[in-house]
Formats: structure tokens, sequence, C-alpha cells
């Protein structure tokens, strides 16, 4: 929002893990007017509960909802794109398996060239290279460092 000037209208796009941190976008995007595209790979869908109404919301607020496998059409069209941490506390003896899983899931700046002109990206942070690569966590379309920054008055 603070970017943008406000959300409604805005594409958000997720690729990674369907973790708790994509259950709470899933729960309030379409309540801000944010249409949401999702990618995670085979077995590492959100939780159907939370996508049973995340449809819900979708529908009553007028937005659109995409879950995909496929990064690249997840990115088709996004105004931000995001990933968190593949591997979460308590998942460390999975790492092997999570990393074959999610090999192609990294976002790049190919992934970028799928998005709107003025994408920008967003990490919870730690962030691992696998999940991002430098030349997108790095750059001026990285606002990872606001997003901490904003996170900390809320803490």
């Amino acid at each position: 929002q603070e970017h943008y000037g406000g959300l409604n209208g805005l594409t958000i796009t997720w690729i990674g893990d369907g973790n708790n941190v994509l259950h709470s976008i899933m729960t309030s995007a379409a309540k801000l007017g944010m249409h949401l595209r999702i990618a995670t790979p085979k077995g590492f869908e959100p939780d159907l509960r939370v996508t049973k109404i995340t449809e819900q919301y979708s529908k009553e607020y007028g937005t659109k909802l995409l879950l995909t496998t496929d990064p690249l059409e997840a990115a088709d069209g996004a105004n931000v794109l995001v990933t968190d941490t593949w591997i979460s506390m308590g998942q460390e003896e999975e790492k092997k398996e999570r990393l074959k899983a999610f090999q192609g899931y990294q976002i790049t700046m190919q992934t970028a060239k799928s998005a709107a002109s003025n994408w920008t990206f967003l990490h919870c942070l730690p962030r691992k290279p696998e999940e991002v690569d430098d030349e997108v966590f790095y750059s001026p379309r990285s606002l990872v460092f606001q997003e901490a920054e904003n996170r900390k008055w809320t803490i």
C-alpha cells in the first residue's frame, strides 16, 4: 500500500510453499481488493480449508484467484511477487526432498519478465538464495527491507 498508493486491483503472486504466511495472504487479499495467483509444487499446496475460504472471499469481493503448479503462469501480470522459506522450523529433516520439489520455483528476473511492468518483490525474511536470486533480492524492485522495517513497527 505504501509503495502503490493502494491495494485495490493489484495482483499479488505467491511462488513457493503453501505455508502459514501464504494462508495469511489468502485470507486477506480479496478483502483488500487484490487478485491472488499462487504457484506451489504438487504436494505443497495450501491447506484445503484455507483454500475454500479464499475461494468464497474471492467470489464475495469480486477478485480473481488462481492456483497452479507453474510459477510463470502465476507470475503473469503480477504487481507483487512474494515468496518465503521453503523449509520452515520443524521441517529441517525434509530439506533434501523439499529442495528437489521446489526446483524451478526460485524467483528470478526471468520470472519477473512475466510480471507487470511495475512489479515489486517481497519476502518476510530470512531469505535463502534458492528461494530468490541475488539479482531480484537486491534490485530496486525489492521492498524486503521496507517490509522488514514496517513489520518492526507492528511488533
